[in-house]
């Protein structure tokens, strides 16, 4: 534990930042898992869960939870796998 009163509040604060970068990513694991399970089931909505995941992607990526290029490759391979069964 530091002794410094500024490294006290960084520990506070990236403890804050840490748990709103999990809870994005969680929800962003959740939304990616229905996207991919609408494409393997050929469902009716998955133009509209696959829009989803890849606004749920871009806003993570927006927010700096996500690195550009990592964001790219998900949403790129997202897309081919819903191009591929359509």
């Amino acid at each position: 534990m530091p002794n410094i009163k500024s490294q006290k509040d960084r520990v506070v604060q990236a403890a804050s930042e840490q748990a709103h970068n999990k809870a994005i990513k969680t929800n962003l694991k959740t939304v990616v898992k229905k996207a991919n399970a609408a494409i393997d089931a050929k469902a009716a909505d998955k133009d509209a869960t696959v829009l989803a995941a890849v606004s749920a992607i871009d806003k993570a990526r927006a927010k700096g939870v996500l690195k550009k290029n990592t964001a790219s490759r998900k949403i790129s391979r997202l897309a081919k796998r819903a191009n591929k069964t359509a």
